[in-house]
């Protein structure tokens, strides 16, 4: 089992953080880079499974940055796990380590890194007048600068079998008492209800802000702000409990030996109806079994149907280091992530939703599912939680899940991540 450093080490990485950010930038007025010359790019994108198609595309940039300017381009791919992604790129970041372009969780990541000065500015680049109006803000810092390009725009909440469903007569529930009926009937038939895979700790982290994004826009509302004021407890999002033992007990076995890529493959061959896990997956999926007939659905968490909603996301997208020495082909390749000519296919290729006014490609089903309640108004927009506090709960409910850790435990670790990352950046 993976399992995260502790909260401490997190909260040094974060010092680190703020206390070097203030050196990282710089003023952006470095010389262009010669024609004719050559040029290692560092690229820093945490989806080892998806690193075919980005190869590919990256071929396709040097090609272009050889064909155009003459530059001969290096690039230095790194793609490490997503367990491991956010410490390794903070502590690189902190050590004047930092690739030239890199992949961030845009509503995690964007505010603390741009506060600490790590991301270049990108609002005069081309890209931006391409973005799609509903996506421009959240690649945007707290002052208005553009400062990544997007990648992944995301509306998830489980994912199900639609054959699975069909064949047995059921309809996706919209309480929690309607999904506990829909778990006896798939078990009546001998079908397991849930797919779990825990290996990674990122997984199990999904229940929160499944959770806190549902809770904050019904009984809950003030609870961010509650806790960004170190006035609030996880003790008010009990509900996280009651669908996290629901699946747990009604699960596939061994999950914490079962990863990401494992349980797509078992999902795609039917061997549960459901997965707690996003539409990012989908390629991956597809890959074991090209028939499988999935949708998108918003997971129940209690008895109140207004509280079943889509979270809406954007999450995975590509800034340029402020550090950088070589900014401008860095800024070349952000660019090139939505090139007018080639971007439609890499986007589809990687089964990402559109986010620019140049894609032309068809949406997905499992997107038009999704959508269909965005439309209904029954969808949220994922819930600014310090990724540190993230962290720290896929790493509780791992130690839940194995019965290392008792409710009042986990609700403790997040309370006191939460006040740590606090701590350090008031």
């Amino acid at each position: 089992m993976k399992v995260w450093k502790s909260v401490a080490s997190a909260v040094l990485v974060s010092v680190l953080l703020a206390g070097c950010g203030s050196n990282a930038g710089t003023d952006g007025k470095e010389e262009g880079t010669a024609s004719g010359s050559t040029v290692s790019l560092k690229v820093f994108i945490a989806q080892p499974r998806l690193k075919e198609h980005y190869d590919k595309y990256i071929e396709q940039f040097k090609a272009k940055e050889k064909a155009e300017k003459n530059i001969e381009v290096n690039v230095q791919l790194e793609m490490p796990p997503a367990d491991n992604a956010p410490q390794i790129l903070k502590t690189r970041l902190a050590s004047n380590d930092a690739p030239d372009v890199f992949a961030l969780h845009a509503v995690n990541e964007i505010p603390p890194f741009s506060k600490a000065g790590y991301l270049e500015d990108l609002s005069g680049q081309p890209f931006v007048d391409k973005l799609l109006d509903s996506v421009k803000p959240s690649v945007t810092d707290a002052s208005g600068k553009v400062v990544a390009v997007p990648l992944e725009t995301l509306s998830w909440g489980y994912l199900y079998n639609k054959d699975i469903f069909k064949e047995q007569g059921l309809e996706v529930p919209t309480t929690l008492t309607e999904m506990k009926a829909v778990v006896e009937k798939l078990k009546a038939a001998n079908i397991t209800p849930f797919e779990l895979s825990y290996k990674e700790a990122w997984i199990p982290q999904l229940f929160l802000p499944l959770t806190v994004g549902a809770l904050t826009q019904s009984e809950h509302k003030d609870f961010l702000d509650k806790m960004n004021q170190d006035q609030g407890s996880f003790s008010d999002m009990k509900a996280l409990f009651d669908i996290f033992d629901l699946v747990n007990a009604n699960g596939t076995e061994k999950a914490l030996e079962v990863g990401g890529d494992d349980g797509s493959a078992a999902f795609a061959t039917g061997k549960a109806a459901m997965w707690i896990q996003g539409p990012w997956f989908a390629e991956t999926i597809l890959k074991s079994n090209p028939d499988i007939n999935f949708g998108v659905a918003p997971l129940p968490i209690n008895d109140n149907p207004d509280d079943t909603k889509i979270n809406l996301s954007t999450s995975t997208s590509l800034a340029v280091s402020s550090s950088s020495k070589n900014k401008e082909v860095a800024l070349d390749f952000v660019n090139y992530i939505l090139d007018d000519k080639d971007s439609s296919a890499f986007y589809e290729a990687l089964k990402f939703n559109p986010v620019a006014k140049i894609h032309d490609f068809k949406s997905f089903p499992w997107v038009d599912d999704a959508l269909k309640y965005v439309n209904e108004g029954k969808a949220y927009q994922d819930p600014s939680i310090p990724q540190a506090v993230k962290d720290e709960s896929g790493k509780a409910l791992q130690g839940y899940y194995s019965g290392q850790l008792n409710q009042q435990q986990v609700i403790d670790a997040l309370d006191k991540a939460w006040k740590s990352y606090n701590k350090v950046n008031k």
